[in-house]
């Protein structure tokens, strides 16, 4: 087991932090991005006119095979992307708790702090509205940066480095999906697989889609993000 200390040497030389924003920044248990899922769902059902279990298994097949449903939706049916964000993050925040500890833990991190999510830019700021870190960021780095390409895919990763002028061998980064680990283990940043407490799951989400995994792409694993930056710092 890593110890404190050993955990701050392993963090020291980094200077940017480069966050995931769902289920990273808020914890999965409040299901909203199971409200996401949904919607998600019956703009499949809109867009196809298959019946709805066809569309939420080519949903799946889209996000497994494109990173995001929606990659899948504009290279195969030529989708609007502002239509379908607008559409699918009209959603409840309520659910989201507020989070000081985790606040405090970030605003103690030296250095730059980033958002990097294959969500819009109003749905990260909702969220960090009310889990209480808005205006820690130096960017939230979207869909839309990322001209959408979304994670995993390498280009979503070097767009944002050479946005912000970023060393990766300098970066930490966390994320919730072990497949998005790949590409900055393999470029260079200290990575953190963030998972739930109590392997928590819901009728939304299939098992792949967990993010759980090991391998050498994973440096370390927490399902206690505030508390993982604290004994960093």
């Amino acid at each position: 087991m890593t110890t404190p200390a050993e955990l701050r040497q392993d963090f020291a030389h980094v200077t940017d932090w480069v966050f995931d924003l769902d289920n990273t920044l808020y914890p999965r248990e409040c299901n909203l991005f199971a409200q996401i899922d949904l919607l998600i769902s019956d703009y499949m059902v809109a867009v196809t006119h298959l019946p709805y279990a066809e569309a939420r298994a080519l949903q799946k097949t889209y996000y497994r095979e494109h990173g995001t449903t929606l990659h899948g939706l504009m290279l195969h049916h030529g989708v609007d992307p502002d239509h379908f964000l607008k559409t699918v993050h009209d959603i409840d925040y309520s659910g989201v708790p507020a989070h000081p500890g985790l606040a405090a833990a970030m605003a103690a991190l030296p250095g730059r702090k980033f958002i990097l999510t294959n969500g819009d830019v109003g749905h990260a700021e909702a969220v960090l509205n009310k889990v209480g870190l808005a205006g820690q960021f130096t960017d939230i780095f979207d869909i839309r940066s990322m001209q959408f390409k979304p994670k995993p895919l390498l280009v979503a990763y070097t767009s944002f480095l050479e946005a912000h002028d970023v060393d990766a061998t300098r970066t930490a980064f966390f994320d919730d999906l072990e497949k998005n680990h790949v590409v900055p283990h393999e470029i260079g940043m200290r990575t953190v697989l963030v998972t739930a407490e109590d392997d928590f799951e819901h009728a939304q989400v299939e098992s792949w889609e967990l993010g759980r995994g090991s391998g050498p792409h994973i440096h370390h694993t927490t399902d206690d993000l505030a508390g993982f930056l604290a004994t960093v710092v």
